[in-house]
């Protein structure tokens, strides 16, 4: 990334940056070439908050680069600039239901495109008051490299389908730690991540994905 966009990003979008970069190296697919999708409950919840504290501030004033980064895209925006890409880049924000939401669209287009798609999911907790209402706990991040085609270093294969029936958390089953990822948005990929983890078992798994569920089955690569 230029040195003056390196220094206007913050945790936030420095987190997702190096989650991307992550999964690019590790796919060895150019970053430049690749759609991307990024997926996140909070935004820059620490730049909200500094833009709040100066307008309710006598004489407070916002600077130029703090609402550029309070803008829901400005991490998508940094990293076509970083990566010199015109490739499409998108950025979505589904309360709880994020990492589901950015899945899904993520997938969709890998299929429908028939093209390689960098999804990326992130949050941090929110500081100041807006912290205390939108509570959320610990910072997490993921970024999984989607490719239609067959590849010799793929982890697993993603079979996922949409059903908009409406479900609670509560009526899904949960092992200990899923629980406990319930306290960050992006930390809701935790079950998927585990499945891919351990090889793929083909056990469907099930993502509430309000206004409906998303079924995913994990299957080891061809």
């Amino acid at each position: 990334m230029p040195p003056n966009e390196r220094r206007r990003c913050g945790p936030v979008t420095r987190l997702a940056l190096a989650l991307a970069e992550d999964a690019c190296v590790r796919s060895g697919l150019a970053p430049a070439a690749l759609r991307s999708v990024f997926a996140s409950s909070n935004g820059d919840g620490g730049v909200v908050d500094d833009i709040l504290g100066a307008v309710t501030t006598p004489g407070g004033e916002v600077s130029p680069t703090r609402f550029h980064n309070s803008v829901h895209n400005a991490t998508a925006g940094y990293w076509t600039i970083g990566q010199g890409t015109i490739a499409p880049a998108a950025a979505l924000g589904c309360f709880d239901w994020s990492f589901g939401q950015g899945l899904l669209k993520a997938m969709a287009e890998c299929v429908v495109e028939d093209a390689p798609v960098l999804f990326v999911a992130y949050d941090l907790p929110i500081p100041g008051p807006i912290g205390t209402v939108r509570i959320t706990q610990e910072a997490f991040g993921c970024a999984l490299l989607l490719d239609p085609a067959t590849t010799t270093n793929g982890l697993a294969t993603l079979d996922a389908a949409y059903c908009p029936t409406a479900v609670t958390e509560d009526d899904i089953p949960l092992e200990a730690l899923d629980r406990l990822a319930m306290g960050n948005p992006a930390a809701r990929s935790i079950p998927l991540l585990r499945e891919i983890a351990r090889g793929g078992t083909g056990k469907p798994l099930q993502m509430v994905c309000q206004p409906g569920i998303l079924h995913i089955k994990v299957t080891p690569c061809p």
